[in-house]
């Protein structure tokens, strides 16, 4: 990658590099439409998909469930439940992709004829995947089969104990596999070490894969008659939850996800789904949701009621038929959602404190007692972004153990290297994906795990770390940041992890005003030579060198900013605005 404007060291000590194509839109040749080809063609579309990526479709994405491993064995075990009318229960992790994934079975099956039962475990007292305990206790309260989504990869002795109780369990998760597989009567997952082409989705989450069973579910009936004499679900119309799922669980928006994404935020604007509606007006959403609002906004406050509520509001908001029962929950996950920040503040104080203390792990791992276990994965993505390296948050109860959540930076397995942690027997338990990880550990083995990730990781983060650089897709005058260009940009969308929204740099300009607003947000006004001038934010970045020299900036010293572009349309007329994110001096 060439480097941008010559700049190899910015304030914030890096160097800026085109993401692909050079985009100048100081060339006259410069157009919006050459620009989104550009995108698309830096995020790894191949030039003759560029059609199909441009408005990403179901058709042109949707795998034949069958390439998976056991998916046809577990599609007609459900299409036996149905026609049979078993009482099956669905098993789900407590966050936003659990929550979705049983969502969306629940719906499918009720729309089939069948009101499955949810079942999702307290986080603080039952922990990360299915208990054989509970497993049992369902099987014995009269449920024939259980569904596991989000969960059960490592499930090992709670799937052993149902298989001794005679339940019989499908499991339909994303997680890291071993070689060795729990006793799960059908196990549908695109991570399992023996996929071939199933392999190739390893990038679902949870929730897409309960949409290709779903898919499985439904195929499998038509060819059994079953909609002889009632209507076929239309399986498109849960495309809302798979997209909130998806992106909340920070899977990779490349091709089906992509898909997913940009059809289900279509669905989730026409507000078919009675609790989804009711999360959008909680949150106080005006427009049609978009990918930020997934992440930021409605994914959160369903986190919120497993992380320091009531792990089954989520399910329960989203299968509701009742709207005043989901304008309720709506509003009481909007009341955990600020409880959970007020947590989140004081555990990211104090975890900052101890990363300074413990400075020189290649992956940065603190813990300590008395913090809330559900909050500790947010923290450790609050470390992550700010050390630039993977990052394990570590709550330890009363009794010694402890629960922690990591998160990683590209380039970085943390899920494998957790697996082979677990494997060494430094674990109790753990799991996890390339990305994001969740450890149970004794508190004196904490070391010992932070040394074996050092010997297996260290050589990996220092060479992914050397790799970082900001890369711009285009070079604008502070004038050229417009509202035009913003739009003309979301048309390569929807972004996200693995699909990253463009990021510009505009100048050189003059700060004519800079101001601390909010939570340590710094608030600029810039101008440059071109004579158009812009707002700038940089969020949280009052303390840090980047928010310093926006704040001290001489008039006549001119810099160069980079960030994303973004619609401002707070006043009379939209306007857009740079959301900042590293800048560099041009003189």
């Amino acid at each position: 990658m060439s480097s941008v404007l010559n700049i190899h060291r910015s304030i914030l000590g890096q160097p800026w590099r085109w993401r692909g194509l050079a985009a100048d839109a100081r060339d006259p040749g410069f157009a919006p439409d050459d620009l989104v080809t550009q995108l698309l063609l830096a995020r790894g579309c191949p030039r003759e998909a560029l059609d199909d990526h441009r408005a990403p479709s179901i058709r042109a994405f949707m795998p034949d469930p069958s390439i998976f491993r056991d998916m046809d064995k577990a599609a007609e075990r459900l299409a036996d439940a149905v026609q049979a009318g078993e009482q099956v229960a669905i098993f789900g992790d407590y966050d936003v992709d659990g929550a979705t994934s049983a969502a969306l079975l629940i719906l499918l099956l009720r729309d089939l004829g069948i009101e499955a039962r949810p079942y999702i475990p307290d986080r603080l007292m039952e922990g990360y995947g299915p208990s054989g305990e509970a497993l049992v206790r369902l099987k014995a309260e009269g449920a024939s089969l259980i569904v596991t989504v989000d969960c059960g990869a490592q499930a090992f002795e709670a799937l052993a104990m149902a298989r001794d109780a005679g339940a019989e369990v499908i499991v339909c998760d994303h997680h890291k596999c071993t070689p060795e597989l729990p006793a799960a009567f059908a196990l549908v997952n695109p991570n399992r070490l023996d996929e071939d082409a199933g392999a190739a989705f390893g990038h679902l989450a949870a929730v897409g894969m309960a949409f290709l069973l779903g898919a499985a579910l439904v195929r499998t009936l038509r060819a059994r008659g079953y909609f002889g004499s009632r209507p076929e679900p239309r399986l498109l119309d849960l495309l809302d939850l798979v997209a909130l799922g998806t992106v909340a669980d920070v899977a990779s928006l490349k091709g089906l996800n992509r898909a997913f994404v940009a059809q289900g935020l279509k669905v989730m604007g026409q507000r078919r789904n009675i609790g989804m509606n009711a999360l959008i007006e909680a949150a106080r959403l005006t427009k049609a949701p978009g990918c930020t609002d997934l992440g930021f906004a409605l994914g959160p406050r369903i986190n919120a009621g497993g992380r320091v509520g009531r792990s089954d509001l989520g399910v329960r908001l989203l299968t509701t038929r009742d709207p005043d029962e989901a304008r309720a929950i709506a509003e009481e996950l909007n009341i955990l959602n600020e409880e959970r920040r007020a947590i989140e503040g004081e555990v990211q104080l104090a975890a900052e404190a101890l990363t300074g203390a413990k400075g020189n792990r290649s992956v940065a791992i603190v813990a300590a007692r008395g913090w809330h276990a559900g909050v500790i994965g947010i923290v450790a993505g609050r470390l992550k972004e700010k050390l630039g390296r993977p990052a394990i948050v570590i709550a330890v109860d009363e009794h010694g153990v402890g629960k922690g959540s990591g998160r990683s930076i590209p380039g970085v397995d943390l899920g494998a290297a957790v697996l082979a942690a677990k494997e060494a027997g430094l674990l109790q338990a753990g799991g996890g994906h390339a990305m994001a990880c969740g450890v149970t550990i004794a508190e004196d083995a904490i070391d010992a795990f932070a040394d074996f990730l050092d010997e297996r990781l260290a050589t990996r983060i220092a060479e992914a770390m050397g790799e970082r650089a900001l890369l711009l897709d285009a070079v604008l005058a502070p004038g050229g940041v417009s509202p035009g260009l913003v739009t003309a940009m979301e048309a390569g969308g929807p972004y996200g992890m693995g699909w990253p929204a463009p990021r510009v740099a505009a100048g050189p300009v003059s700060v004519i005003k800079a101001d601390v607003v909010g939570n340590g947000h710094v608030r600029a006004i810039v101008t440059g030579g071109d004579g158009g001038s812009l707002k700038a934010m940089a969020f949280r970045q009052a303390d840090s060198e980047l928010g310093q020299a926006l704040l001290s900036a001489p008039r006549h010293r001119k810099l160069w900013l980079a960030g994303r572009a973004r619609i401002d349309d707070w006043g009379s007329r939209p306007a857009a605005e740079l959301h900042v994110e590293d800048a560099a001096w041009a003189d």
